[in-house]
């Protein structure tokens, strides 16, 4: 009897300690909603697609036009070489030269120095070389100490300035000087000597010609704002 009793108690206190070591059972914690996000990431969505839309109209808008594929200087005669062709998007204000035209331009001249990679604009050709209407064409011979370290390209514009003669010191007045453009530069020759061709307004160009034959002349180099 007494056995009994021990092994009834034994096993209710089993049971019991079984009982204390369980684990309660878990409960997931109710999400909760955040309208702030949620509306935030629809407005997300949103633009995307709008982006994505204006990308696809804009890359479908291209026009192809004539661009500039290496530089060419004033007055250069324009090959079919100097001339590529670029698809861009460019506002109806800027004025270019539709691509199917670009045949027409090879032998026209640049009225402006043409730099690579530029759309070309129709203002930037012309049909005739310097002189223009009113100018001449002077050459100028000019010693290898004359010119300027960097050189002379066409479309610079120079001062061409009167020197005394070798043995004499040179004038306290005002110098005269006379504005020109350069048109083209020549290849020097064994001595050193390039030919400039320059480009001056008519009525300076007996001037001009004086000062080359006697070469009692110095360049002096302006910027590009200067006046001629």
């Amino acid at each position: 009897m007494t056995t009994t009793h021990n092994i009834t108690r034994t096993s209710a206190e089993s049971d019991r300690a079984r009982g204390a070591l369980t684990a309660p059972p878990l409960v997931a914690p109710r999400g909760r909603r955040r309208p702030g996000l949620i509306t935030a990431g629809v407005g997300l969505v949103m633009l995307g697609a709008l982006v994505a839309v204006w990308l696809v109209t804009a890359a479908g808008n291209r026009t192809p036009v004539v661009a500039v594929a290496h530089d060419v200087p004033y007055g250069t005669v324009i090959t079919a070489a100097d001339l590529t062709r670029a698809d861009v998007s460019v506002d109806s204000s800027v004025a270019t030269v539709p691509a199917g035209d670009a045949a027409g331009l090879v032998g026209k001249v640049a009225a402006t120095d043409l730099v690579a990679g530029s759309l070309l604009a129709p203002g930037q050709v012309t049909t005739a070389g310097p002189p223009g209407p009113g100018e001449v064409l002077v050459p100028l011979a000019v010693a290898a100490k004359k010119v300027p370290a960097g050189g002379l390209v066409a479309g610079d514009r120079l001062l061409i300035v009167d020197t005394p003669p070798a043995d004499a010191d040179p004038s306290t007045g005002a110098l005269h000087t006379i504005g020109v453009t350069v048109a083209r530069v020549g290849a020097p020759d064994l001595n050193g000597v390039v030919v400039i061709d320059v480009i001056a307004r008519e009525g300076d160009g007996p001037g001009v010609a004086a000062r080359a034959a006697t070469g009692r002349f110095a360049l002096v180099v302006q910027g590009h704002g200067g006046t001629s």
